[in-house]
């Protein structure tokens, strides 16, 4: 069976389609309550369901926010998303969701997208990229975002800035502290941590992982430590896989205990899988720490010592109308790093 339209209600309720349409799309120009009555009982007669785009045009505002994450399989970006919901349900909103490969050229076709759709704002989460490779991708999105904003649209971002963005107006950034939270965790390990230390870091110029390992490396020289070797692999679980079967055998030979910074905790999670089907276990044979502390640690096992970060707030303060701010982090100490009684370091 067809849907009914407009004007179909219009004729039933014996009005004109401009006073059907102000009244159920939600426009600010109210006919008289009689007739507005009458409107109301012919659509629900009729069983019209009205149209979202013709409410969003009445009224200026779609009630939509569009939420750009790289992986929403990755606990990170996915307690990120219940705090962009939760400030939409707030807002009485809902929440359009893109997950992309983390590629600026994705994240701009996720803009375009979203602003056709009239989105009031759009949340942006993910490792921005300084690679050559991504360099024409930066310019696009930051152009379509600048578009965006000029037409009213207002933009939050978690991290780091849009690279190339010049848009002040409806645009602000989360701040994340990755350099002075790594720096303290490194801190923390080198009191316990007799032996050399490891990075698993995502590629070079993902600001996200170079920033951590910046952070770590200025901790370890805080403490008088020698500057970690690092090693680079996808900034994903399969990224800290592929590190830790490459690990396996080193440590294997080595006398030195050796412990391990992957820069995000699915990383640590890939390395410390791969290591043990090598029969190499964490903290018997190495130790090893993550950064983010993503829900999922909960189950996991040893304990993962890693950084706190508080995602779903970063989600509410991204999705919220602030312009600006930043969150704090602690670091979390726990089994992965501790050295058995039986295996002094």
């Amino acid at each position: 069976m067809a849907a009914s339209t407009l004007s179909e209600v219009a004729r039933l309720a014996g009005v004109s389609l401009a006073t059907a349409s102000r009244v159920l799309n939600g426009s600010s120009r109210k006919p008289a309550e009689g007739i507005a009555e009458r409107v109301r009982e012919a659509a629900d007669k009729l069983g019209y369901v009205p149209n979202a785009q013709a409410q969003a045009l009445a009224k200026s505002s779609s009630g939509l926010i569009g939420l750009i994450v790289h992986d929403i399989a990755d606990p990170y970006f996915s307690a990120i998303a219940r705090g962009v919901q939760e400030a939409a349900r707030e807002q009485n909103r809902m929440v359009l969701l893109a997950s992309t490969s983390g590629s600026p050229s994705d994240e701009r076709e996720a803009v375009a997208a979203f602003a056709a759709r009239r989105a009031d704002s759009i949340v942006i989460a993910g490792s921005r990229s300084a690679r050559p490779e991504d360099q024409q991708g930066n310019a696009e999105l930051a152009a379509e975002l600048d578009r965006y904003c000029r037409n009213g649209g207002h933009v939050g971002v978690v991290g780091h800035s849009i690279v190339g963005a010049t848009t002040a107006e409806g645009y602000h950034v989360v701040a994340v502290p990755n350099v002075e939270l790594a720096a303290g965790l490194a801190r923390e390990l080198a009191d316990a941590h007799d032996g050399p230390f490891l990075i698993v870091a995502g590629p070079e110029g993902l600001f996200t992982s170079d920033d951590r390992v910046r952070g770590f490396q200025r901790g370890l020289a805080d403490s008088g430590r020698t500057a970690a070797e690092v090693i680079r692999s996808g900034f994903n679980r399969a990224g800290g896989y592929d590190a830790g079967l490459a690990l396996a055998e080193r440590i294997r030979a080595s006398k030195d205990r050796l412990c391990i910074f992957a820069v995000n905790d699915v990383m640590a999670i890939g390395v410390t899988a791969a290591l043990r089907s090598e029969g190499v276990w964490i903290p018997r044979d190495a130790t090893i720490a993550g950064f983010d502390d993503i829900e999922t640690l909960r189950d996991f096992r040893p304990a993962l010592s890693t950084v706190y970060l508080p995602l779903e707030e970063m989600g509410r303060l991204a999705a919220g109308a602030q312009e600006g701010g930043s969150v704090t982090g602690s670091v979390k100490l726990r089994r992965s790093t501790e050295v058995p009684a039986d295996n002094p370091a």
